[in-house]
């Protein structure tokens, strides 16, 4: 059995809190599409094509709650194999929710109010960078560049939890104005929000996972100075 620091138990629960209304949120929506009753207000392309949007809400489930274990270094340590298999469970969910939102942001006609050109083309990029940060973590894990592996998913993990750093950011809004942003301000608040996502991975990456260089050993004076016969005894 795993034993979680208090630390440990604060970073799981902060990340799942964080998750929570994205990930019962679309949840609800999977509920709806299986025939379930209708609690969110209607989305018209989920109902015109719900595999992708449910294989995005389900697999995107995974990669942010399941893929909140790999923050916590009493699994890598107890159990490196429990954590080499929820790795390879979220490479996987990851990769499809990459790609699902891909198809999405491509193929489903967004009305201008919820999805301008800047928002479209920068979930085109992220979409892409996600699926290749998860390859390139795969290729490291296998060369054995744990830093490599960590920063990679880590960069995708940010990525991937885009919806919960803009569902708190719109909700602050609306407490903030009374109304929910639309159009150009909408997609500036969504962008705002993986750009501050890349930003906090970022500064994790280097305060943190960065492995701490090696002091360079010192070859003591007496060892480099050549012997005079004046110093010989």
């Amino acid at each position: 059995m795993v034993r979680l620091s208090k630390s440990e138990w604060a970073v799981l629960s902060m990340i799942l809190v964080y998750s929570f209304i994205p990930a019962v949120g679309g949840l609800i929506r999977v509920l709806e599409l299986a025939g379930g009753p209708q609690i969110a207000p209607e989305n018209p392309r989920a109902l015109l094509a719900p595999l992708p949007i449910t294989l995005h809400i389900l697999s995107s489930f995974l990669f942010c709650v399941v893929g909140s274990l790999q923050f916590l270094p009493s699994i890598r340590r107890q159990c490196p194999a429990a954590h080499r298999v929820i790795g390879r469970v979220i490479v996987m969910a990851g990769s499809v929710s990459a790609l699902t939102g891909l198809w999405m942001t491509h193929f489903f006609v967004f009305p201008e109010a919820l999805q301008g050109v800047s928002l479209y083309w920068l979930r085109i990029v992220l979409g892409t960078a996600m699926i290749g940060s998860i390859i390139w973590a795969v290729i490291a894990i296998k060369s054995r560049k744990i830093f490599q592996h960590s920063a990679s998913m880590l960069r995708a993990y940010a990525i991937g939890q885009g919806a919960s750093t803009q569902a708190v950011l719109g909700i602050a809004w609306i407490i903030a104005v009374g109304s929910e942003a639309m159009g150009p301000l909408r997609d500036g608040l969504m962008i705002f929000a993986w750009v501050l996502n890349l930003l906090v991975a970022e500064i994790l990456i280097w305060s943190m996972l960065r492995p701490a260089k090696r002091p360079h050993k010192q070859l003591s004076l007496h060892a480099i100075s050549p012997s005079t016969p004046g110093n010989e005894t």
